[in-house]
């Protein structure tokens, strides 16, 4: 039997597979593994992987030939084998076309199943007749995975907490509730201790995640069901714990308790990422987001007439099947009204099984890149905009990465800005007065105070 013992794990897409891939972290260290950031000395690879957009699944294949590479020039040089790993929602979607396409691959697994990594990789080292088995776990399990994740011993300054998952939504376009399987929210009592235990190890901002996050509906310390502002009012108390955020939201759950939320809670960040995906009714409801255009803008007017000061970020589909000119404009429109600090904008990708895959009025790819360049020049004249209007202001900034040069440090805004300046890592972790001398269209620069 073949003794396992450095791990890599990549991750793909959102903050929900950054927090994955640090419990399989977490649940493989007390059975000997330890992490290492680089395949080449890896005796396992596992690629957690993102669904959402097309270029992301080829990047996993693409990875995957590359990993084969490595695995057999291993086994050429150095008679010793490498575990390959396919997790996450390719894994969940796409596990027939992977063992098709990468017979190599050993292993693949969904985001439901992670919490059994060590005991299939256990059932791995062992070989029937000098063949390794593969195996391919996509099932959704009866258990919630999070009754058997460890706790952390350690994190970030900044450290995820999920708190939800799944989606009930059904947008046309979208594979998480394929992959993820159907709205699930956490006991409200074991995401406050998880909160507790992260504050006490060093977090000093946490941002809740969940596919659905402000859908949260979990059982509260009361026994009744609480909502995410229920949620929130709560977690504001944990001494030591000086931000937080959520992500990401959908329109249709901002109800009146987070609203009250963002107008009480001072740690609450006055950022907030809500996604519309397009400005044009006709392709909302294509898309089955179920709220218009308007019913978004009067959200949005609410939140600000809650805390004047908050600012929003979006997500935007350009060329979503049947999009014609004027659609594409009434997006523009929007964007320009609502005056977005940051966006993330994509071109549409068919996704396999999604109803929008199967429509007929495909929008051409030339069309999609052109709306998409004027789409993201109007969203980044906005955020330069806005990071502009920064300077000269004095800002609190918590310093939680080290710059690409030596003596450079990156902080995050309320905003979620960057900021670098000049400075050591033993200003991690600290709250620290900012004056901003630079605006750019991605970061801030500044001085201590």
């Amino acid at each position: 039997m073949t003794v396992l013992q450095k791990v890599y794990i990549k991750n793909y897409g959102c903050q929900m597979n950054v927090y994955d891939g640090q419990k399989m972290a977490d649940l493989l260290k007390p059975h000997g593994y330890c992490i290492t950031e680089s395949p080449d000395d890896a005796d396992v690879a596992i690629l957690n992987t993102c669904h959402i957009r097309e270029k992301a699944e080829h990047k996993v294949f693409s990875d995957l030939g590359r990993l084969n590479v490595l695995k057999k020039d291993r086994i050429a040089a150095e008679a010793r084998d490498m575990l390959i790993a396919v997790g996450g929602c390719v894994g969940q979607a796409e596990g027939a076309e992977i063992t098709r396409q990468a017979p190599y691959v050993d292993m693949v697994f969904g985001p439901q199943s992670y919490h059994r990594l060590p005991e299939m990789l256990a059932q791995l080292e062992h070989k029937v007749k000098g063949k390794r088995r593969r195996i391919v776990n996509t099932e959704f399990p009866v258990e919630s995975k999070f009754d058997f994740l460890p706790v952390p011993d350690e994190t970030q300054v900044s450290a995820f907490l999920s708190i939800q998952e799944g989606c009930d939504k059904f947008c046309h376009f979208c594979v998480v509730p394929y992959t993820r399987g159907s709205e699930y929210s956490r006991p409200a009592l074991q995401i406050i201790k998880e909160a507790k235990h992260l504050a006490s190890i060093g977090a000093k901002e946490i941002t809740l995640l969940g596919q659905n996050v402000n859908g949260y509906h979990g059982e509260g310390i009361d026994g009744k069901e609480w909502s995410l502002g229920r949620l929130l009012y709560d977690l504001a108390e944990i001494d030591g714990l000086k931000r937080i955020r959520y992500t990401t939201s959908h329109p249709l759950d901002m109800h009146d308790d987070l609203y009250n939320a963002h107008r009480d809670i001072d740690k609450l960040m006055p950022f907030l990422h809500l996604p519309v995906q397009s400005g044009s009714n006709k392709i909302l409801n294509a898309m089955n987001r179920k709220h218009t255009a308007d019913e978004y803008l009067k959200i949005i007017e609410r939140l600000r007439n809650a805390r004047s000061e908050i600012a929003f970020s979006s997500d935007f589909i350009v060329g979503y099947p049947g999009e014609s000119d004027q659609d594409h404009k009434e997006t523009i429109a929007l964007v320009e009204r609502v005056g977005f600090i940051q966006a993330y904008s994509f071109k549409y990708s068919p996704r396999t099984g999604t109803p929008a895959s199967a429509l007929l009025t495909q929008v051409p790819e030339n069309v999609k890149s052109d709306r998409l360049a004027e789409l993201q020049n109007s969203l980044n004249t906005l955020q330069l905009a806005f990071n502009e209007t920064m300077v000269g202001k004095i800002v609190e900034v918590l310093f939680d990465r080290q710059g690409k040069a030596p003596q450079q440090i990156i902080g995050k805004t309320p905003y979620m800005q960057s900021v670098t300046l000049d400075g050591d890592c033993s200003l991690f972790g600290n709250f620290l007065m900012v004056k901003i001398n630079n605006g750019y269209n991605n970061s801030l620069a500044g001085e201590l105070i």
